[in-house]
């Protein structure tokens, strides 16, 4: 079935959400909303959802990782409001700037890196260039985009944003066989509260699969000395209240030049993420895909000013709507509002980090394999014919080259895995898509 236009037209000035308390199953669209106290506890899991590479990708180019997560709940405010409210999505921090920002900076993995400021103007610069983008998108419509980008290629690259990411939970989560086993249990825990649970702990089954996880992990670590125990010292070492550390960006010509690139592998994420949740929702989010842009590229540019890290719409996010069924934006406020106070909170940021990572690996397994199959599903809604070779040639050599991160050098540039994937993918089309 095709998808229908959002009943409110894009001159709406914001969405006004509608209360629903909707059969087991059923969808949540955009505009509505869940009593408050459900629609608090989805934004929780949200948040549990897009934490673990929140944090990681911080740490991974020598950021403060609780600046982070408070832009991140800032973003995605930035993002709700330039959209009007309309698109469901969560901002946080790109892995798309983490080879450029370590190729920027030489950075080798002692925190925190030394260097950020001169990398901080590059993402700054290239926040810049997604506005641009976007306002060109508003200008001249999508339709040069969708000729770029047609449903093979969105849905190829969807696919494999969550099938490059595999590697992380299964191959740097688990520390040995105990930690392996743990994260089949946890995937194990997730699932059979999908299928098993009913009514809102079912909506809930990131959440309630990670607690139910980590208390299986507490028994078998803490109680019975199998593993690595829980440590809890430093969510008592923790403070209640604190401010992030700001650092003021600088600006290099050959930063940009290494950085400013990354804003079109952010448009295409972008693109792809709003065409699985046009996909999933029904809901045709065409009019603001323009505005969506410029929301992620003021949000990053907000977030470099002040020393944090570029931010796209969050993929995880989506694979917990593609699970729960709930897309409505009011649990999108939520989750920011609370990433915003943990930003200010060192010591629920330490709750957070004292979950197991065999734990949050295993659920990491879940969310990134929904987003592969989120990207399938735009191929299955589109009617994508694959037995014609050219989209048959497109999403396999895509689906190749993303998933085994496939990387080309140009000079101090690097384009690896979900980069090398989305150019790819755009290029073969162009190349060898037929028209018509």
């Amino acid at each position: 079935m095709p998808p229908t236009e959002d009943p409110s037209p894009p001159s709406t000035p914001f969405v006004r959400w509608r209360e629903v308390r909707p059969a087991p199953g059923a969808v949540v669209a955009p505009d509505e909303r869940l009593p408050w106290g459900q629609t608090a506890a989805m934004g929780l899991q949200h948040v549990v959802a897009m934490f673990g590479a929140t944090v990681l990708a911080p740490i991974l180019m020598g950021f403060n990782p609780n600046l982070a997560i408070l832009m991140s709940g800032i973003g995605t405010l930035i993002f709700f409001a330039l959209t009007r409210g309309r698109v469901p999505s969560y901002l946080g921090s790109s892995f798309a700037f983490i080879g450029v920002v370590i190729a920027a900076t030489g950075y080798a993995g002692q925190r925190p890196n030394a260097n950020t400021a001169v990398t901080l103007g590059g993402i700054v610069g290239c926040g810049v260039a997604y506005v641009l983008i976007g306002l060109l998108v508003q200008a001249a419509g999508t339709g040069w985009i969708e000729r770029f980008m047609p449903p093979v290629v969105t849905g190829a690259i969807v696919a494999v944003i969550g099938l490059n990411l595999a590697a992380v939970p299964v191959k740097n989560m688990a520390q040995g066989n105990f930690d392996a086993w743990m994260q089949a249990l946890t995937f194990l825990s997730v699932a059979a509260v999908a299928v098993f649970a009913r009514g809102m702990l079912q909506r809930l089954l990131i959440l309630a699969g990670l607690v139910l996880a980590t208390v299986f992990y507490a028994l078998l670590t803490n109680g019975l000395g199998w593993g690595r125990p829980v440590d809890l010292s430093g969510v008592a070492a923790a403070a209640w209240f604190g401010l992030p550390v700001f650092t003021a960006p600088a600006f290099s010509a050959h930063v940009l030049l290494l950085i400013v690139p990354v804003a079109v592998i952010l448009v295409a994420e972008n693109l792809g993420h709003l065409k699985a949740v046009t996909a999933m929702t029904g809901r045709n989010l065409d009019p603001y895909i323009g505005r969506a842009f410029i929301g992620d590229g003021v949000a990053t540019i907000v977030s470099g000013g002040v020393g944090g890290t570029g931010v796209t719409t969050y993929a995880e996010n989506i694979g917990v709507m593609a699970a729960t069924r709930i897309y409505s934006t009011a649990v999108f406020v939520v989750a920011a509002a609370i990433a915003v106070l943990l930003g200010f909170s060192p010591k629920f940021g330490a709750v957070i980090q004292a979950i197991p990572l065999p734990v949050m690996g295993g659920v990491s397994i879940v969310v990134f394999g929904l987003i592969a199959i989120s990207g399938a599903k735009i191929w299955v809604d589109n009617r994508v014919d694959f037995s014609r070779n050219d989209n048959l040639v497109v999403a396999a050599i895509t689906l190749i080259v993303g998933t085994g991160d496939f990387t080309l050098k140009f000079g101090d540039f690097a384009l690896g895995g979900i980069g090398t994937a989305t150019f790819g993918a755009v290029i073969l089309w162009a190349l060898l898509g037929r028209r018509g």
